[in-house]
């Protein structure tokens, strides 16, 4: 049995169990699901139907491109069904035999117009609509990923680390002077490494723009690394699964304030890190840095960190809100990146990406603060 087939049979098992006969994913322009490329290695644009009698329909766009990447039971090209998803939705139901009356579970982005064309055309079935069902199934299933994501990702950091490390070496002796520079140059040597590209738009911020959380615009013409605080925030797509890191160049003389700003940083990062095991509540381990940074007076504004995946933000949530009910488990993989921001004095962030492994936290990449 591959990959995409175990992670589809784990859905029709609870498929089974809550009485769903039938249940269709979309990934096209404004309704993107990556969870097609999870269950089938499809790229994008695409339908895909599963079945509760353990069948699944791929739908593609792009036939061709779905002839070379993606594996299901079966492939009919959109156009079969002139483009649309209702006529795909009931060719599915016609092709799997799912009885009028049977539920039938759509995307949950559905807009409720859109839902209601769904039960005005597809009304012989019971049509769901709803947050909380397989989509979200797939979401905590996704959240921990198998031995081949966990191959996937051990690449793509390895990937990851040695552009960080060139990196280092190019910025610190002047050779990447801009911020588009230090894109371009990720760019450039990520594909020919055989990466897909970045995971998101590079965040390059100067020490003149580093005190923006996600600077806007993404990248300039300005300096970059120039005398106090720059980040660099950015990640590489390997074959569909995406790294984050963040990098925080430090060039003296620094502050007192800047240099409180990086030890208190350091500190939360080994904080978080030290407290990562199996089971641990993904919130108690924000709460903690948040402690960190309050007793040096000062507050992070943005969650401790963040599941990646095939999306570059996933399950699970690393965050102090009272909604964060995540506990952190084997196969997890999650970014941990502690920053703080100042107006004045420019940011820092410190950010890599941690796999739980049954014996503890193994840290993939080789992000830093790096002092010049």
């Amino acid at each position: 049995m591959s990959a995409y087939e175990e992670r589809r049979k784990k859905l029709y098992d609870w498929m089974t169990a809550e009485g769903i006969a039938m249940v269709m994913f979309e990934d096209f322009e404004g309704r993107r699901d990556s969870a097609i490329r999870w269950m089938t290695g499809q790229p994008s644009d695409a339908l895909l139907f599963l079945c509760a009698g353990g069948k699944s329909l791929l739908v593609p766009w792009d036939a061709n491109m779905a002839a070379i990447y993606a594996q299901a039971d079966a492939i009919i090209p959109y156009g079969e069904f002139d483009r649309d998803a209702i006529n795909a939705l009931r060719g599915a139901a016609s092709l799997f035999k799912i009885p009028p009356g049977s539920r039938v579970e759509i995307s949950p982005v559905t807009s409720y117009t859109g839902f209601l064309k769904y039960i005005e055309e597809a009304g012989d079935y019971d049509i769901l609509c709803r947050n909380r069902g397989a989509h979200g199934e797939v979401e905590s299933l996704r959240a921990v990923k198998d031995e081949e994501e966990q191959g996937i990702y051990r690449k793509a950091a390895a990937i990851t680390n040695e552009l960080i490390d060139l990196l280092e070496d190019k910025v610190t002796a002047g050779r990447l002077p801009t911020e588009i520079d230090v894109a371009f140059f990720i760019e450039t040597e990520c594909r020919k490494r055989g990466c897909e590209g970045t995971g998101f738009e590079t965040l390059a911020a100067g020490a003149a723009r580093s005190f923006g959380i996600h600077t806007f615009p993404a990248y300039t013409a300005e300096p970059f690394a120039g005398p106090g605080l720059s980040i660099l925030d950015f990640g590489l797509k390997y074959r569909g699964y995406t790294t984050d890191v963040t990098l925080t160049f430090t060039r003296g003389p620094l502050s007192a304030a800047q240099e409180k700003m990086l030890a208190l940083t350091e500190k939360a990062y080994a904080k978080a890190l030290s407290l990562i095991r199996d089971g641990v509540s993904a919130r108690e381990v924000s709460m903690a840095v948040d402690t960190v940074f309050g007793k040096g007076r000062k507050a992070m504004p943005h969650a401790l960190g963040h599941g990646i995946g095939l999306e570059a933000h996933e399950s699970p949530a690393l965050r102090s809100r009272q909604d964060n009910t995540w506990q952190l488990l084997p196969g997890m993989i999650f970014t941990l990146e502690p920053g703080l921001y100042d107006p004045i004095h420019g940011g820092c962030r410190l950010e890599n990406d941690i796999l739980l492994t049954e014996s503890g936290p193994e840290v993939l990449t080789n992000a830093r603060i790096i002092r010049f």
